[in-house]
């Protein structure tokens, strides 16, 4: 991942600091903490304060660049934010598809919470019957 060419194209200040923060988050394989993170780049010979890396991993927060998982007690775990990957939903009588948004994030959170797990991947089949379909086997019905 070319940190500086993210932090550029959301208009985010490169510092050294920034750097090092964006690299641990991207090489963890799962979420980490803002401890973590810290001692880490201390492990590493880096001098960033533990401040430094709270008000970064907000702002990268708010940029999505990382996701904030809520782990209770103020206590939060990030990652480096994947590119949202889509659903389809496909009517069962017309065919027709429609994308959306990947509604698994708050499950994934909630699983976390409630069973330490980590969810690496999922699978989400949905059957559906679109609007207008509806509404003509409603009006056959009807007849």
């Amino acid at each position: 991942m070319n940190y500086e060419s993210c932090l550029k194209e959301k208009k985010i200040k490169i510092t050294r600091g920034r750097v090092v923060i964006l690299n641990i988050i991207y090489n963890s394989l799962q979420p980490i903490t803002a401890d973590f993170i810290y001692e880490t780049s201390v492990d590493q010979g880096n001098n960033i304060d533990l401040s430094t890396v709270y008000r970064s991993l907000e702002l990268f927060a708010s940029k999505d660049i990382v996701d904030k998982f809520d782990l209770g007690d103020g206590k939060y775990n990030y990652k480096i934010k994947e590119y949202k990957h889509k659903h389809k939903i496909e009517c069962s009588c017309c065919h027709k598809k429609v994308e959306i948004d990947c509604p698994m994030i708050p499950i994934e959170e909630l699983i976390k919470n409630k069973t330490g797990f980590v969810l690496l991947e999922h699978e989400l089949n949905m059957k559906a019957v679109c609007q207008d379909c509806l509404k003509k086997i409603s009006e056959n019905n009807e007849k």
